[in-house]
């Protein structure tokens, strides 16, 4: 299989670490691997990774904290791994910046499918910190469209944001999200198909989706409110349309001074 890159596994589970490398080189991967967070942080410093699996019980600094430092250099995918079950944890990591995540145990074909659905997204965009874009890439994007509503702009070629003539800076899945928003012009989105944009997998409408899956989808849309500064009681661009989903506020008329 070709090389799609480096990844950096951060575990301190033995097993569970030699696992996880044999999964992400069978796919195609150069990996590298650390037991703790501090070394993980830094060799996702070092190695520049495409992608990263995060556990969340670490022996020295827990992997929220770790996901925090490495959000603040690296635009790697990273995909968290949990024990526990609790929704808090899920929600947490999705808040600090995680792509996805896994409960243990888990499915090593389900890991392959997850990390395969993020790397058919464009990996860096020009409104991630620190993003660097190849020519090819920056040629391909080119082509995107540009989405315009009520003083929102995202262009989808460049992966770019902006309110009002302000950059916004959003992660890789709040930007699919409100991409797909502004596809559907207006139409209600569930959140099982916000789920499949998300995870690019439209293309897989029988893909199972749990209950911290549509949890998820409402992290993603009270970080882009958050961000946006947008009231969900009047909303200017997400409107949420209760037991269905959520859509594109109506576009409001601006008041010209006379």
């Amino acid at each position: 299989m070709s090389d799609l890159g480096t990844a950096v596994i951060v575990e301190d589970d033995l097993d569970v670490r030699n696992l996880l490398e044999g999964v992400l080189c069978q796919a195609g991967f150069i990996v590298h691997t650390a037991c703790d967070g501090r070394s993980g942080v830094q060799a996702v410093r070092d190695r520049n990774p495409d992608v990263v699996t995060l556990d969340v019980g670490l022996p020295d600094i827990d992997g929220f904290e770790v996901l925090r430092r490495i959000r603040g250099f690296s635009d790697a995918y990273i995909v968290m791994l949990t024990g526990r079950t609790d929704e808090i944890d899920v929600l947490g990591a999705l808040q600090f910046g995680a792509d996805d995540y896994i409960t243990k145990p888990f499915r090593p074909r389900e890991m392959r499918a997850r990390i395969a659905a993020m790397m058919r997204r464009p990996r860096q965009g020009a409104n991630q910190p620190g993003a660097l874009r190849d020519s090819a890439a920056a040629a391909r994007e080119s082509q995107g469209v540009v989405f315009r509503h009520n003083g929102l702009v995202l262009d989808a070629g460049s992966r770019t944001t902006e309110v009002d003539g302000t950059p916004l800076i959003l992660t890789r899945s709040e930007f699919d999200l409100l991409h797909a928003l502004f596809r559907a012009h207006g139409a209600v989105l569930s959140r099982p198909q916000l789920i499949r944009a998300v995870r690019d997998d439209d293309h897989l409408p029988n893909a199972y989706i749990s209950d911290s899956d549509e949890r998820a989808v409402e992290v993603h849309i009270g970080n882009l409110r958050r961000k946006l500064r947008d009231d969900p009681e009047s909303p200017r661009w997400l409107q949420t349309v209760r037991g269905v989903g959520y859509r594109l506020a109506q576009t409001k008329s601006r008041k010209i001074p006379g």
